[in-house]
C-alpha cells in the first residue's frame, strides 16, 4: 500500500461509531486478545472513547486510506509509561496500512520510550512493530477477555 494513500488525522467524535463496529470483528478480537468485555456495549464504548478524546494524556489519530476511515492509532499512559495501541478494519490487513500509519504516528508522537504489547501469536501486529523499530523487551501473561484464558503477550519498546 502506498504510504501516500494512508493518512492520519485527529480522531473525531463522528469516527467513534465506525471504530466501534471495526472492533466487533471476532477474528480481530481473538488476535488482539486483551479486548475489554465492555467494548461489545456500544453505549459504554462511545462514552469511554468520548472521555478519551478529552484526555490530554491520550493522543488519538484516525487512520484513513484514500480518504476512507480504516482504523485508529493512539498513545496512552499506564502508570506513567507511554503505550501504543492500534486497530485496523480487517479489510485493510496485510496491505502495509498499519505499518504506514505507525510510521506516520511516530513522527507526530514524541513520547519515548513507547511500548506496545501484542499477543504472542499475533504475528501480523508483531511484524508491524518490528518494521517500525520496536524491539521485544520482555513478556507478560494475563487474562485475555477475548479468549477467556491466560495469554502470553510480548512487550515491545521504541526508545
Amino acid at each position: 500500500m502506498s504510504a501516500t494513500l494512508v493518512q492520519l488525522r485527529p480522531t473525531q467524535e463522528a469516527d467513534l461509531p465506525h471504530l466501534f463496529t471495526f472492533q466487533l470483528d471476532a477474528e480481530a478480537c481473538r488476535l488482539a486478545a486483551f479486548v475489554p468485555a465492555e467494548n461489545a456495549d456500544q453505549t459504554a464504548y462511545l462514552a469511554k472513547f468520548r472521555r478519551f478524546l478529552l484526555n490530554p494524556t491520550i493522543h488519538m489519530q484516525s487512520i484513513l486510506v484514500a480518504g476512507e476511515l480504516a482504523g485508529s492509532i493512539s498513545k496512552f499512559e499506564i502508570e506513567g509509561e507511554a503505550e501504543l495501541t492500534y486497530w485496523l478494519d480487517r479489510r485493510y490487513w496485510g496491505r502495509g496500512v498499519a505499518t504506514a500509519a505507525l510510521r506516520q504516528f511516530l513522527e507526530l508522537e514524541p513520547a519515548r520510550p513507547l511500548r506496545g504489547r501484542v499477543a504472542f501469536d499475533n504475528f501480523g501486529s508483531r511484524k508491524v512493530l518490528e518494521n517500525c523499530g520496536f524491539v521485544p523487551i520482555g513478556t507478560d501473561t494475563g487474562f485475555a477477555p477475548a479468549r477467556q484464558m491466560e495469554v502470553e503477550e510480548v512487550i515491545y519498546q521504541l526508545s
